[in-house]
């Protein structure tokens, strides 16, 4: 009743420049919320900086799925052909089918994946479990919450329905948690192989899932090569001291 009121008054729609996600002229929430609703394209976005930038190949996994998930999403839309409410709200739709929601299944994917790897993928550090697994568990509590205001956001700004949004969500977990073990079962054997590839050397692709946890290693390894540079670096200046205070005497 309350979704057939809204549409028997529809408001007037702003555009968020670029990407087009509408939300209602004066409503702060709705502003919001349409920014909110853009994180999925932020995810894909990072993630493809990542992958140029760390050329990992459980991150380039991770990507795949994401790709794997959107393709399933397309193909479930044009089987189910369900409506979205309030046909007509929006002038800036890329389909007119909204069972199930991309959003919601996007960044339920995203969540529940992340999920597994941070409690199954990323092994607790001997020196500092409790403060391990506290920041595990914040972060998991803020992706929650991201997921939750997304799927939301989608609804309040009249792109989807609450079921929509549902099953786009369970769909999204449920590709997350076959894809993470298919992952971990089945791709990461072969890591090691494709890193040896001369196309992977080249490209500088790297494989890292034997290490249990990548943030650790990259940040001792990173603090390592700090420490040496700097003392490079100390060494180089007592040299040029050195010498021009030889110069200098001659």
């Amino acid at each position: 009743m309350a979704l057939e009121e809204q549409c028997s008054a529809p408001p007037r729609w702003r555009s968020i420049s670029l990407t087009h996600v509408e939300f209602p002229e004066g409503d702060l929430t709705g502003h919001l919320l349409a920014y909110i609703s853009l994180l999925p394209i932020a995810i894909l976005v990072g993630f493809v900086t990542l992958i140029v930038f760390k050329r990992e190949l459980h991150t380039i996994s991770f990507f795949g799925g994401l790709i794997l998930n959107e393709g399933v999403n397309w193909l479930l839309k044009h089987i189910l052909r369900e409506p979205r409410p309030c046909a007509g709200a929006h002038t800036t739709l890329h389909t007119e089918y909204g069972m199930p929601s991309s959003h919601s299944q996007l960044i339920w994917f995203f969540v529940v994946y992340f999920f597994l790897f941070l409690y199954l993928r990323m092994h607790q550090t001997n020196n500092a479990r409790c403060v391990d697994l506290l920041w595990r568990h914040i972060l998991s509590i803020i992706l929650l919450g991201i997921a939750l205001s997304v799927s939301y956001s989608r609804v309040y700004l009249l792109y989807h329905t609450w079921s929509q949004v549902f099953y786009g969500g369970v769909a999204g977990c449920i590709i997350g948690i076959i894809w993470f073990f298919f992952t971990q079962e089945v791709l990461t054997p072969l890591f090691p192989k494709i890193a040896a590839w001369p196309i992977s050397e080249y490209f500088l692709v790297r494989d890292t899932s034997l290490i249990p946890n990548i943030l650790w290693f990259e940040y001792t390894v990173t603090r390592s090569e700090a420490r040496s540079n700097r003392v490079k670096v100390l060494l180089l200046w007592m040299l040029a001291y050195w010498y021009f205070w030889i110069k200098v005497e001659d």
